[in-house]
C-alpha cells in the first residue's frame, strides 16, 4: 500500500483541463520531488491532495483511504506547508502553535510538550513570546513548518519550502526534512523550482507539463536516459 496513490485524476475548470489523467504514488518513507514549470499543474495537484479541490475524474487514496470518503480523518495525518507562510502575525510562535494544535483537538499536555519540542527544533525558543509580524521571512517559514508538524503527521506536503530563504536557513530546513524522513519515517511530497533541493533530497522525481506527467523515476535513471549530469539538464530536456 502506498502512502499516496493517485489514479486517473483529471481536473477541469469549465471546459479546460488543468490536470489530465495523471497517475503517480508516494511510497512509505519516500521523498518524492514533484517538478514542473509555472502553470504546469503542480498547485492544482497539491490542492487536490490536501482536499482544497476535488478531482473531476479519477481518485486519490492517502494511506489506502479515498480522500473524498474520509476527508477529515485523512487530513489529520497530513502536514501541509504552503509556499507563502499563512500565519496570524499578531500572535507569538507559541500562541500560533497552540491555536493550530487545538484545531487538531490535541490534549493540552501533549500540545504543550510538542510546542516546546518544535520551537527547540526550529531554533525559535528565544523568540517564542515575540510577535510573528516582526520576524524575517526565514523565521516565518520556520513557524509555518512547525505548524505543519504540530500534530505529528505521517505525510508532509512541502510547497517551495526553501524559497526566499538565506543559505543558512535553507540548509537548516533541508537538514530538518532529512531528519524527519530518515529518523521518523515521514513521507514527503516536495515541490520547488530550486532543483538543487530536489537533487539533494528526493528519492524519486516526477515532472509534470501542461497537466500531464511526462517523466518519472529515480534521478540516476533519468540522468542516464537523458545523458545529463544533473537534474537541471534532465528537467530542461524533458520539457523541451
Amino acid at each position: 500500500m502506498y502512502d499516496v496513490n493517485v489514479q486517473g485524476v483529471c481536473k477541469k475548470f469549465g471546459n479546460v483541463y488543468a490536470i489530465k489523467h495523471i497517475n503517480f504514488f508516494v511510497k512509505k518513507g519516500e521523498i518524492l520531488g514533484f517538478l514542473g514549470q509555472n502553470g504546469a499543474g503542480k498547485t492544482t495537484t497539491i490542492k487536490m491532495l490536501t482536499g482544497q479541490l476535488l478531482p473531476t475524474e479519477g481518485y486519490i487514496e492517502i494511506f489506502g483511504v479515498n480522500i473524498t470518503d474520509h476527508h477529515k480523518d485523512i487530513m489529520s495525518k497530513i502536514g501541509y506547508i504552503p509556499d507563502t507562510p499563512i500565519l496570524y502575525e499578531g500572535l507569538t510562535p507559541k500562541e500560533m502553535l497552540g491555536f493550530i494544535g487545538r484545531l487538531y483537538n490535541m490534549k493540552t499536555s501533549v500540545l504543550s510538550n510538542r510546542i516546546h519540542e518544535l520551537l527547540s527544533i526550529m531554533n525559535l525558543k528565544d523568540f517564542e513570546d515575540e510577535l510573528i509580524k516582526n520576524f524575517s521571512l526565514g523565521m516565518k517559514k520556520k513557524v509555518s513548518i512547525a505548524c505543519g508538524l504540530i500534530h505529528s503527521p505521517k505525510l508532509l506536503i512541502l510547497d517551495e519550502v526553501t524559497n526566499g530563504l538565506d543559505p543558512r536557513s535553507a540548509r537548516e530546513i533541508k537538514d530538518l526534512i532529512k531528519v524527519l524522513n530518515e529518523q521518523q519515517g515521514i513521507s514527503c511530497l516536495l515541490t520547488t523550482h530550486i532543483l538543487d533541493v530536489v537533487e539533494e533530497l528526493a528519492h524519486r522525481i516526477i515532472i509534470i507539463e501542461k497537466g500531464e506527467i511526462i517523466e518519472q523515476g529515480e534521478l540516476v535513471e533519468l540522468k542516464e536516459k537523458y545523458k545529463e549530469k544533473n537534474l537541471e539538464g534532465v528537467f530542461l530536456k524533458a520539457i523541451s
